[in-house]
């Protein structure tokens, strides 16, 4: 018995992916979301699935711009900066347009984050200086207990009994 060459079966492999239809379900257990959040990425327009009835058929290309849209959420990109790149993925022209958008996108973010980290560590150094004085105050503080600090308080019997 003859075996296939091993490159007559990874293209036949690849062809079959290509064809391979999802379920939502399917999607959902593959990239751990919920149904919901593929049928709100469908909403935004992100995902177009075929119908067969009232099912949702998924195609290749639908599961590669999910995954893409869930990459992009890691990288804190807003949706509609996820939509523009994800449809320039399917522009038959060259990659340079989506690589320059890409970028672009990219260097916006990367300007959020820095600014973010700064405010983190501008208010990390704040919480360091209130630590440091509660650190010295409470060093500086007369060693009492708390029940000490006050007498106790006479029960309102006690109160009553006294007043009349």
């Amino acid at each position: 018995m003859a075996e296939r060459p091993p490159a007559a079966g990874a293209a036949a492999n690849a062809t079959r992916a290509a064809a391979r239809s999802f379920t939502i379900t399917d999607l959902a257990l593959e990239f751990d979301i919920t149904p919901r959040a593929i049928r709100f990425y469908e909403d935004v327009g992100l995902l177009t699935p075929q119908r067969a009835g009232r099912n949702r058929v998924y195609t290749q290309r639908d599961r590669t711009r999910l995954k893409l849209t869930l990459r992009g959420k890691r990288l804190g990109l807003s949706l509609q900066e996820i939509k523009q790149l994800v449809d320039m993925y399917d522009s038959p022209s060259d990659t340079t347009q989506q690589l320059q958008a890409f970028l672009a996108v990219l260097a916006e973010h990367r300007r959020q984050l820095e600014q973010q980290r700064e405010d983190l560590e501008v208010t990390l150094a704040e919480i360091a200086q209130h630590e440091a004085r509660c650190r010295s105050l409470l060093a500086a503080a007369p060693d009492r207990p708390a029940a000490a600090a006050r007498p106790p308080r006479p029960s309102r019997a006690r109160r009553v009994a006294a007043a009349g």
